[in-house]
């Protein structure tokens, strides 16, 4: 069967990986897949970092009255180059006291458990290096290498900041981390598979022109919400980036870093929103597919990167709009409201599956969620929690 020109734009990755391993001996022939797969994960999500960077701080300049980077390059689009030059060539200065290798070691973690995570993030039709059964699983096993990088940074730089930061940072993720499970599980319940591959396969139906995507149910709008929250918790985003509290604790537990080592975190970090994102894409938002049935005939792949893109600028948004948290509000909000609610989530998934479909099924299980919503978020403003700030000055 001769493919169309439709199908042949969208798999013409797919194809051309295959034609260039087709030339070697068989032997070699399964190695080159995936180094090609894995050369071309780190190109496309390097190149999407370097533009986000221009966009974000464009963007931030915009909503706060004042020009973004304008000076190299056309539109200042070449500063992530001029910023990677000056980080190669800046001095690495290590503490005399810090234990070298673990202070090595701990940036090139941090990146490597980013890139891991990729390997199983479907961004096409046919376009995952790892397909595994488990591969949900697979994505927060190694997501728990973070944690361990940045106590290694804290921990490894014999500076009182550095550990104060990577113990705050440790206890957000942490905390952050159980939601963020929990939000997800909803969706394995529906699908019935942990594999990501699958996941997106149960999406890609349409009714008329609208997608089967699990967005579009009473839990699924509530586990995208949890899912969002707790992903922008984990990144280290505005409004939780208590990590880097500089009013507190300066950088936080990568102070003691200069260089090209600094900027692998900066880099880290980046990638780390970017694969969670892509986990909520695949989990909520269709993967690769087209959010209605006319629009199939646009290469999957353009699909996937455009959802990032639009969660990359709500990302932005929310960090020039909102201030950033108390710890205790952090702490407590990650406790007394994202983890019951995520629970009751999983319970209204349970609900949702035994009831038959109708408007009564979308009722009750949309009033299970908006009644405790609203009390657990009444109980934190009573407790103070997130009472008005009142400044007081020193007599």
């Amino acid at each position: 069967m001769i493919p169309t020109p439709v199908q042949q734009a969208d798999q013409i990755f797919v194809t051309l990986q295959h034609r260039l391993v087709s030339y070697l001996p068989a032997a070699f022939q399964s190695v080159a897949d995936v180094i090609l797969s894995v050369i071309a994960i780190v190109l496309v999500f390097a190149l999407l970092f370097a533009v986000t960077t221009v966009l974000e701080r464009k963007g931030l300049g915009r909503i706060q009255n004042r020009y973004g980077p304008n000076r190299v390059g056309p539109a200042g689009f070449f500063q992530p180059l001029a910023d990677g030059v000056k980080s190669l060539t800046k001095e690495d200065l290590v503490p005399r006291t810090a234990d070298q290798m673990v202070h090595f070691m701990a940036p090139v973690l941090l990146v490597l458990a980013a890139f891991l995570a990729y390997a199983v993030l479907p961004v096409g039709r046919n376009m995952v290096l790892a397909n595994l059964n488990a591969g949900i699983l697979f994505f927060f096993a190694v997501g728990t290498l973070v944690e361990l990088a940045v106590f290694m940074a804290g921990w490894s730089s014999r500076n009182k900041y550095s550990l104060l930061g990577a113990m705050r940072a440790i206890a957000q993720m942490i905390s952050y981390e159980v939601p963020l499970v929990l939000a997800s599980i909803v969706v394995i319940m529906a699908a019935g598979s942990l594999s990501t591959v699958s996941i997106v396969d149960m999406q890609t139906g349409y009714s008329g022109i609208w997608p089967h995507w699990f967005l579009f149910t009473p839990w699924g709008i509530a586990g995208f919400i949890l899912f969002m929250i707790a992903a922008t918790a984990e990144s280290n985003r505005s409004p939780f980036d208590l990590p880097e509290g500089e009013s507190e604790i300066i950088a936080g537990y990568y102070i003691e870093y200069s260089g090209f080592k600094f900027a692998l975190f900066f880099l880290g970090e980046y990638l780390g929103m970017f694969a969670t994102s892509g986990l909520a894409i695949t989990l909520f938002l269709g993967g690769w597919a087209a959010p209605f049935s006319f629009l199939t005939w646009i290469p999957s792949y353009l699909w996937f990167f455009a959802k990032l893109l639009l969660l990359i600028v709500i990302f932005i948004w929310i960090r020039g709009t909102l201030p950033r948290l108390r710890m205790d509000q952090l702490m407590s909000f990650a406790w007394q409201f994202m983890l019951p609610m995520t629970l009751i989530n999983v319970f209204v998934a349970g609900v949702w599956h035994f009831m038959p479909a109708g408007v009564i099924r979308w009722g009750v299980c949309a009033l299970v969620l908006v009644v405790p919503a609203f009390l657990l978020s009444r109980g934190l403003k009573q407790g103070k929690k997130f009472a008005a700030r009142t400044y007081r000055f020193a007599e």
